[in-house]
Order: C-alpha cells, then structure tokens, then sequence
C-alpha cells in the first residue's frame, strides 16, 4: 500500500471537520473541500463579494475549519494544529485530489448524493489512492456500483465514530472487488499512526456498534414502559452499574441527537426486512414527539435532560414520557445500583446486579438478556466473530465489556438456565459451551469461533503487550495487593498498578523501590505503566483522613517520606526508568511520570499537579521537580528565573490539567526527548521499545546539589500578587496561606536568591509545608469532602 501523507476530506461539516482535525493530530496534511454556496450572505453583499469571490466560494468550508476553535471538547490536541488543514471547493479543486494518498467522502447520508459525488471524483484521484466513505450504514457495494473496478479495488469504509479524536471506534467494511491487502494496508495505518480500534464489519445496515447500541436503547425503551420506570431510573441503571459508561442510554441519546438517533433507528428498521426483531427499532410515539418539538438532545440544550442554570443554582430535570413535562431529577436509588458501586471489576458488577432482586435488578436482567441474545444471533451477518462485535461496543458505545464477555459475566449455563426458567428461546449454541472465552494451556487467549463450532486464538497485534495475557501466560515476578512487577521480555521489568482508581498507596510505593533493584541487578530497564481506567488519581487520600483524623503526623510524615524515597528511586535508577501515563495522571501519579528518565504517554493523558484542590501541596517530590526545572530552563535559555517560577507555580495552584499529552511539552511536564503514543494498546509496548533505546547509552542520574535558589525575593512577588487577588475577592485567606507555602517551597525557601542549595533540601521543605498544612482544618474539611463527593471543595 501506498505511503499516507496527505488526506483530503470531502465535506466540512461537523464529522467531516473533526475527522480533518485528528488527521492534523497525527501529523498529517489535510485538504478539506465542501460545496460552493449558491447565495451571498449579507455581510458578502455589503462588502461588494460576489458568487465568484474565492471567499464566498470557499466560505462553507472555511466556516467548518474555523468552527473547529470553538468545538467542546476540543477537537484539536492543539489549536495550531489547525495550520495543516488547508481548503478550498468541490467545483474548483477536485484536481488537487491527485496531490491526495486518501480521499474521505463525509456528506450527507443520502444515497443519491454520495454516488454523484463519487461519480465526479474519478478522473482526480492519484493512480493506487484510496478512496473511502464514513457511510454510518449505508451499502458499501451499492456506492461502488459508480466506480470503475480498478478504483473498487481500493474502495471501502471507514466509519470514523463522533468525536474522532475521543472515540476509539473505526468501522471497515471492503465492498466485494476490495483488494484485502488495501483492507490490510488501511487498518494498520489507522490503527498506529490514529490510534484506532479498527473492527471489520459486514455490508449491512448500521454495521456492529450501531446495530447493536440502537438496538439495546430501544429495546431499553420497550421494557421502561412495560415496567413504569423514568428515564432518570433507567440510567441509573444502564450505566456502570451494568458496565456500560456515565451517559447510559437517554444521556447517550442526548449527546448523540435525539434526530440521529430516530435516523439510524429508522435505517434499521427500513433496510432489515428480515430482522427478526424488526419491530423494535419502531419510534415509539413520544420520542416522535420529542423530535417534532426540537427536543433533540445536547445540540437544543434540551432533551430525555434539561439543565435550568435560572436563579444562580444549576437545576438537572428529565423529561417525563407520559406527561411531555420536564421533572426535576431526584437521583433515583436501587439496593442493586447501590450495592456495586464499590465494585470495580465489571464482569463481577454485571453478575451481581441481575442477581439482586429488586426492581432495578430485574430491569437489568431483561435489558441484557434480550440484548445479548440479539448479538448472538446477528453473528455471522454483522461480523465474523464475536471479539469484533464486543471490540466495537467497548470502542464505539464504551461499553466496559462487551457483550460476549458479559455472556461469561453472568455464566453461559446460569444465563440459559434462568432464559429457560421464563420460557425463553435460546439457540443451541449456548447450551454446548461453558465461555465465548477462555486461556488455554499455554496462557493463550482464545475465544469460541461460531462458525468452526472451535476455540481460535485471538489475535494479537503486533507492537501490543496486554499485561492481562502476560500475567495469565508466565506469571508476574512479584506482585502485593496495589501492584505487581512483570517481566515484559529482553531485559525489561513492568511495573502495574491494580489498586482501586490506581490510587498510590504503601504497597505501590514498596513494590515501586522492589522493581527499580530488580531492574538494575537483573535487567536493563523498567517501564511503570497500567491498563486501567486511567494511570492513576494521585495518592490514596483515605490512608490520609484516617491519619488526620488520629492526629498521627508522624505516620504523615513518614508516608511523604516513602513516597518521595519511591519517586527518587525512579529519577536516580541506574537503569532508564520510563513511565507510560495515560487518562488522568494526577497528583502523585503525575509526580510519578516527572521523576522518570524519561515519558511515554499516550495521546489522552490528562496530567497535572493538583493537589491544591484538597488544600495541600505537591510533596512526592513535584513542587521541588519544578524548581529544579525553572532553574534548568533559566540557565539553558540565559533568561531570569522568574517567569518559569511563576508559570510552574500558577499550574499548582490553579491545579491545571493538561487536556491531551501535546499541552504537556508547554507546561513543561514532558520535554522534547519525551514521546506520544495515538495507539493506548501500543503504550506499554512502546514504552519499552524507549527503554531499550535509551538502555545502551544510559548515564544514571545524581540527586542535585549547588542548585542557585530562586529565592525569598521571587516568593515575596507571589504573595503579593496573592494578597492583592485577597483584597479583590478572587482568593480566601485560607487559599492565600497554601499559596504562600507552595511559593516558599517552589523558590527554595527562606534564603537569597542564587543561595546554593540541594534536592534533598527541596524534599525537605515540601514536607514541612505539606505537614504544615495538614495541620489546618480547612485542609481536613477538603479531604473529607473529596472523598464523599469526588470533588474538591470550593471555599
């Protein structure tokens, strides 16, 4: 296959532009065309534009591209990335196309119109281009029927799921003259260089992850009117209580469109004659209703939720089906939702929630039950096997298992025994096998193939290491109850955390100082990484509360210490120390990442010291790390080291996150020998592809010494720029003293500026002013509360 370069996208809208927009976030050139319009807007008349003015004529588009600067949640890792979208129309600059590797077709989902827009490309595009459409479910063998066959050979889809930079879900479907190599080709580039889980679909209607989400939301919608439940109750249902995400079904429904929703609804419903559960996907009258009235989710600021911001407190209302009014929400309660929310495995959450009894319980059950027989059911016309089908609901619909590892959730034999006892069909297959999947002898991953009646291997990419299968196939080297130490192979230890969120806990930071000496003595290097929800959400602030709550400051100051004796480990190994962060790395899992020898993140990682939130300061070595890094930057660049001071101390106290991996290098957290990774399958395996390059010419680390303080004089301006925020009301006297104390620890303390001083002293201090704080009430009131609620406290 032809090397991607260079990708022109066909249409400007939404999609089509944030499709652009993650092209541009994997270094790629973009051409964006859309129509020319037929009209001048006002502004154009006044200005004496006319229809041939090459701004009216490129307007729509250029709209599309500018749109991308406003779009929530950004769209763009960073908004000059916007640089390498250029535009231009489909009238005037189809023969651009032949500058194009890959040509995206992303207009409307009109059959008639995508094949005269395909009709007009041929004569433009590159000889061996490949030519695709993000058809969300129209017939891919139908859209070809307008190409010559030598372009056929390189047509298919590729069905990016909205947003494209934050759904992982990428759709393929080859029509029948496809070359598989250029299937092959596709998926491996979109796989490594966008980051996609790429799943093969068959060519009907809505393909997997819609056909089967549709389907489960309305099926959903069935069984809340024959049991009288509310919306609001359902979701509390149909979200992590049952694995699936936050938005469950009406809040999915909204963030999708209510409109889009009907539409891919009605498409099932239009094109699946045959489909046994046909009628389901039938819009029940008061959803119509919601469409006719511009009830359509998000996009009208109103839809299955409202949100009333009136009288300066934020109001959430659900719409009621039966009335057509909006009902304030009353957080509806299940003894079974309740019950597994302290349960993290998701498998355990969906086998104790059909199992509990109550109302929602037996909501749940009949929900996944019908569900997951639907999916059985739709292999091998939807996809070949049943690892594509759940891959597309866990990338597409976020679900936390799909459906066939949910089938071995509840247990295949407890799930035909219960469908038996209502009297429910199910097909044989279910009562031959005991799970869809299973390890065998050799620790291999296998899953149960429907249509050889036989257990396959499942396949593993290359340039993956799945810390699952590793532990199943050898074993882990040691392991405590928040982490385990593995051997990932060619001299490389794997350090994972596993404990609950991955909050940092004594058994981490034992196990952390274990695996840098077993790495040193018996390996080359070691990677800290995890393949959690997220890398982690900073240290375990229950061990804290309960040590304030005794008043034991001296077992607090001995916990700072051990977490700052880990964290050193990691920055003064004798071995290259990488550290694979991922989602939120906060607090002390962001401490964790600054201490390494280097990073390793993945594209989505949202990284910042926050402390500040539960009124402390950053005290595993984060605050000292960026001291040491403002006087680094100051003596590399010749410049004063205030303004890097000053940066590095308005991120802590405004407890900044970095919303994607690229806004790392700028807030000096990663450097430029650090690396991003589009791929989160491929972050542990290129994490140690990092340490095995950085292994041969590795120069341990010295804690440092002689290092010119900032100084009192830089700490003075903090606190006087802190005392004027004071008198206007922007800060509380209570935020003021923690400000002060991340300001004296940041510039070194009491002393002069250019007074030499050490990281061992840095430490010290960050102790003292973490210790100092604890002592405060206001700072046990945050914690408290962060652990009731999840959020920090705002005074």
């Amino acid at each position: 296959m032809r090397q991607i370069n260079k990708v022109a996208v066909l249409g400007a809208g939404v999609m089509g532009a944030t499709i652009a927009a993650h092209l541009a976030n994997a270094g790629l050139d973009v051409l964006m065309l859309d129509i020319v319009p037929n009209a001048l807007a006002p502004q154009e008349e006044a200005a004496g534009l006319t229809l041939e003015s090459p701004q009216v004529r490129n307007r729509i588009v250029a709209n599309g591209r500018e749109a991308l600067k406003k779009l929530k949640p950004a769209p763009l890792f960073l908004p000059e990335y916007l640089q390498q979208i250029d535009i231009g129309n489909l009238s005037d600059d189809l023969a651009r196309l032949k500058e194009c590797d890959w040509v995206i077709e992303v207009v409307i989902e009109r059959m008639d119109i995508k094949k005269t827009l395909l009709t007009s490309l041929i004569p433009h595009l590159a000889e061996g281009a490949i030519l695709t459409s993000n058809t969300s479910g129209l017939s891919i063998n139908e859209l070809a029927e307008v190409l010559p066959v030598e372009v056929q050979k390189n047509f298919l889809v590729t069905h990016f799921f909205n947003p494209p930079r934050y759904m992982r879900l990428l759709e393929i479907v080859p029509c029948t003259k496809t070359d598989p190599e250029v299937v092959r080709g596709l998926a491996d580039f979109i796989t490594r260089r966008l980051g996609k889980g790429v799943v093969y679909a068959k060519d009907t209607a809505n393909f997997i992850a819609n056909r089967i989400g549709v389907y489960a939301i309305f099926k959903g919608l069935e069984h809340m009117l024959e049991m009288g439940l509310t919306v609001e109750e359902v979701d509390s249902i149909a979200g992590p209580a049952t694995a699936r995400p936050k938005s469950a079904a009406f809040r999915t429904a909204d963030l999708v469109g209510i409109d889009t929703l009907v539409h891919v609804a009605n498409n099932s419903y239009e094109y699946l004659p045959n489909d046994e559960e046909r009628e389901v996907f039938k819009i029940p009258a008061f959803m119509q209703q919601m469409v006719e009235k511009g009830l359509l989710g998000n996009k009208s600021r109103q839809g299955f939720y409202k949100i009333d911001k009136s009288g300066g407190k934020k109001q959430i209302f659900y719409y009621d089906y039966n009335t057509g009014e909006y009902k304030p929400a009353e957080k509806p309660k299940f003894a079974s939702v309740t019950a597994v929310k302290m349960i993290d495995d998701p498998a355990k959450k969906v086998a104790m929630m059909i199992a509990a009894g109550d109302k929602g319980s037996e909501y749940a059950w009949r929900t996944l039950r019908d569900s997951l027989l639907y999916t059985l059911k739709r292999i091998p016309e939807i996809a070949d096997d049943v690892v594509n089908v759940d891959n597309a609901m866990k990338w597409g619909f976020n679900w936390e298992i799909g459906p066939f590892e949910m089938f071995d959730a509840i247990g295949v034999k407890n799930f035909v025994k219960r469908c038996d006892s209502e009297q429910i069909v199910v097909p044989d297959v279910l009562r031959g096998i005991d799970s869809f999947y299973r390890f065998n002898a050799q620790g291999v991953k296998e899953y149960f193939d429907l249509g050889s009646n036989d257990y396959q291997a499942v396949e593993r990419p290359a340039g993956v290491i799945d810390l699952q299968i590793l532990r199943k196939a050898q074993g882990v080297v040691e392991k405590n109850a928040g982490s385990s130490l593995h051997d990932l192979g060619d001299g490389v230890f794997g350090l994972e955390f596993h404990s609950k969120m991955n909050a940092i806990s004594g058994d981490i930071l034992a196990m952390t100082q274990k695996a840098v000496k077993r790495a040193e003595t018996e390996g080359v290097g070691l990677v800290v990484g995890n393949q959690g929800t997220n890398f982690s959400v900073g240290a375990n602030l229950m061990l804290m509360a309960v040590a304030l709550a005794e008043g034991a400051y001296d077992d607090i100051n001995m916990m700072i210490k051990q977490f700052q004796k880990a964290t050193m480990s990691l920055k003064l190994s004798k071995v290259p120390v990488v550290v694979a962060p991922f989602g939120m790395t906060l607090g002390g899992g962001c401490e964790y990442a600054l201490h390494a020898s280097a990073i390793n993140a993945s594209a989505e990682t949202y990284m910042g010291l926050v402390e500040i939130g539960v009124g402390l300061l950053p005290a595993g070595g984060g605050t000292k790390e960026m001291c040491l890094r403002a006087v680094e930057q100051a003596a590399h660049t010749g410049i004063d080291v205030t303004p890097f001071i000053f940066k590095y101390f308005q991120q802590i106290g405004m407890a900044k996150v970095a919303m994607g991996a690229a806004e790392l290098y700028g807030m000096g957290y990663m450097r430029q020998a650090d690396s991003i990774t589009m791929n989160p399958e491929r972050l542990i395996a290129d994490a140690k592809q990092k340490v095995l390059g950085m292994a041969p010419n590795f120069r341990p680390r010295r804690a440092a010494v002689n290092v010119p303080a900032p100084g009192r004089s830089i700490a003075a301006s903090i606190k006087s720029q802190l005392w004027n925020m004071q008198a206007g009301g922007f800060v509380t006297a209570y935020e003021m003293e923690v400000g002060g104390l991340i300001a004296d620890v940041i510039c070194g303390g009491n002393v002069p500026a250019g007074t030499p001083i050490s990281e061992d002293y840095l430490l010290q201090l960050e102790r003292e002013g973490f210790l100092k704080l604890c002592g405060n009430k206001k700072t046990v009131e945050r914690i408290q509360n962060m652990l009731k609620t999840g959020k920090p406290l705002r005074n």
